[in-house]
Parts: C-alpha cells; structure tokens; sequence
C-alpha cells in the first residue's frame, strides 16, 4: 500500500470508534441518568470509547509518520494524547457523580448529564474536523 493510502486508511479507522460513538450516545438523552444499570451502560461506553481512541489515534499518527505527513500526524497524535490523558480525569468525574448520586445528592444527575453532553459535543467536533481533513488527506491521482 502506498503511504497516501495508508493515510487515508488510518483515517477512516479512526472515524469509526468515533462514529459509533456519535449515533450510540444520544440514546441515553432518551433515560433518566438516575438508573444505575444506565449509568453504568454509560460510564463503559464512554470507557470503551476513550480506549479505542487511544489506540486508533496512536496508530493513524504513526500512519501519517509514515506516510510523510507530519501536519497530519500531529492532529491525530492530539486526539490520541487528549484521549490518554483525557480518560482517567472524564471517568474520575463520572464515578464521582455516580457516588455522590448514589449518596443521594439530587445535583449529581445534572452533573452527570453534562458529562454526557460535553462527551458527545467534544467527539462531534473532532469528528467535523476529521471530515473536514479528508480532502486534504484523500490520495491525489
């Protein structure tokens, strides 16, 4: 495979986890975060989620590495160091929430659905931003 090509693949790899995760996150809009086998539906998905983006990020930035793209590769490696670093912190708040909740503070399910919300918002817009990339990305023939 020729490295434009790897590229590219390496992008569309990453849009997947992140796809899924755009069309299967709004679904829990639709409950009430006081639920615990919801929430706990949530917090592994959110922590599957920021997994996988490590793992796809690290990946598509040696791609573009490979493929001489290092503009490239260095938003991808950002998407992967926000995702490293970014996980512990999202789901050290989340369990908090899931206590303080759980201790009975009525604020704590608002707190909750902000996560969700600022989850689903963040992974949108690096999701515009990879699609707006793609031409820049795409093999020129």
């Amino acid at each position: 495979m020729i490295p434009d090509a790897v590229a590219a693949a390496a992008l569309i790899i990453l849009l997947f986890p992140m796809g899924y995760f755009l069309l299967a996150s709004p679904a829990f809009l639709l409950v009430k975060l006081d639920i615990p086998p919801v929430t706990t539906l949530l917090r592994g998905m959110f922590n599957i989620h920021f997994r996988m983006m490590s793992v796809a990020g690290v990946i598509g930035a040696v791609a573009f590495i490979i493929a001489g793209r290092p503009l490239f590769a260095t938003g991808i490696g950002l998407i992967a160091a926000l995702a490293i670093w970014g996980r512990p912190r999202f789901m050290r708040q989340m369990d908090e929430q899931l206590r303080a909740r759980d201790a009975g503070d009525a604020n704590a399910v608002r707190q909750l659905r902000r996560l969700h919300w600022s989850g689903m918002l963040g992974n949108a817009a690096l999701v515009g931003a990879l699609l707006a990339s793609i031409p820049y990305v795409a093999p020129s023939t």
